[in-house]
């Protein structure tokens, strides 16, 4: 009896070591490919959203397939493109602007921090004085600068993916080696599909009418940069809980920094906070109440994760990730539980409440 529960101990440990070491290869390969595969995720979510918009069109306006596809496939590179040009050109902007204005931020420093009292003043004006602001605002504009290799990269898994989905089916047929099986798996796929193209269309909107509040705000201070604030403010908004956050408090060092004014940076910056509290907490919720079913601390957990292992990117994708692996992991009995953390209330999406039928799975038949 010993014997054997020796054994058995012994087993599970070499099981639990090898889950380690699986585990820390496949973290090793996430980091060391990390360009690849985040252009590989933008694309796969790109295609899918395509997908739905070809399919749409096609049934309803009778367009054939392949005209249809060539359509989305040119849209899809020339809209890449202008999003790439205009976020690096935006980016230089704020940066040109912001070196141009430095020094009157930095006269107007002292006069922001004198409530601190001398001693304390003195201490926070020598930290940020050590603060090299130019020289890693200038590195931000380098790093914008690669978006532009990962747009062609994207662009180029995009049409292959359009091309080789006329054969998806037959190889998952052939995987499953069982008819029924291949359609499950189809089914769990177009699921996920839809959550997360549902998720990102209504935030697209809601972060869309975030970004207008805040150009808006910036015109009626008469401000600068109104534009690639908002275009700043769309796109971390993005980021679950933490991108309102960090979006306000860009958007208040910038009016610092432009204005020199501590009134009007407090002004502004209860503006900017109060749309995004607003926005954040009604609105935000009411329209993704629906769509999202995840735990908000697995929300924060899955943005640490990709945050570390992938950075800035790996925070935009983190809940498109997390809503595929808790449909994943519903529809599979021993992985259940972990859905079951992972939802919101216990009770797992697996995708089978959505109204809409799944797409085809080959659009270009």
């Amino acid at each position: 009896m010993d014997g054997s529960g020796e054994s058995v101990l012994r087993e599970r440990l070499q099981t639990g070591f090898l889950g380690i070491i699986a585990f820390a290869l496949l973290l090793f390969m996430l980091v060391q490919a990390r360009f690849i595969l985040i252009s590989l995720a933008i694309a796969i979510i790109l295609f899918s959203l395509t997908s739905d918009a070809i399919f749409a069109i096609s049934s309803r306006l009778k367009v054939p397939n392949w005209l249809a596809t060539t359509l989305a496939l040119i849209g899809i590179a020339l809209g890449i493109l202008w999003i790439s040009t205009t976020i690096v050109s935006q980016v230089n902007e704020v940066v040109v602007t912001a070196i141009a204005y430095a020094e009157q931020a930095q006269a107007a420093l002292p006069s922001l921090t004198e409530w601190l009292g001398p001693e304390a003043q003195e201490r926070l004006l020598t930290a940020i004085s050590n603060v090299n602001i130019t020289g890693w605002i200038r590195s931000l504009a380098g790093q914008a600068t690669g978006i532009l290799q990962g747009s062609v990269l994207v662009i180029l898994f995009v049409g292959f993916m359009f091309a080789e989905q006329v054969w998806f089916p037959a190889k998952v047929e052939r995987l499953t080696e069982d008819a029924g099986k291949a359609v499950q798996v189809r089914r769990i796929i177009s699921s996920i599909m839809h959550r997360v193209n549902r998720y990102l269309v209504v935030k697209a909107g809601v972060s869309a009418v975030t970004a207008a509040a805040v150009w808006a705000i910036f015109r009626i201070a008469g401000l600068e940069l109104g534009g690639p604030v908002a275009l700043l403010t769309f796109v971390l908004n993005f980021i679950p809980s933490v991108g309102s956050i960090i979006a306000t408090g860009i958007t208040v060092l910038l009016v610092f920094v432009l204005s020199g004014d501590t009134t009007l940076t407090l002004l502004v910056g209860a503006a900017c906070t109060m749309v995004q509290f607003v926005i954040g907490n009604v609105l935000d919720p009411m329209l993704l109440g629906q769509t999202l079913r995840l735990s908000s601390f697995g929300i924060i957990l899955s943005l640490a994760f990709w945050g570390a292992v992938w950075g800035i990117p790996g925070m935009f994708l983190a809940v498109p990730i997390m809503v595929a692996l808790m449909i994943v992991c519903a529809h599979i009995p021993w992985l259940r539980p972990v859905a079951v953390m992972l939802s919101r209330e216990g009770l797992p999406d697996d995708g089978s409440s959505d109204d809409q039928p799944a797409p085809p799975p080959s659009l270009a038949a």
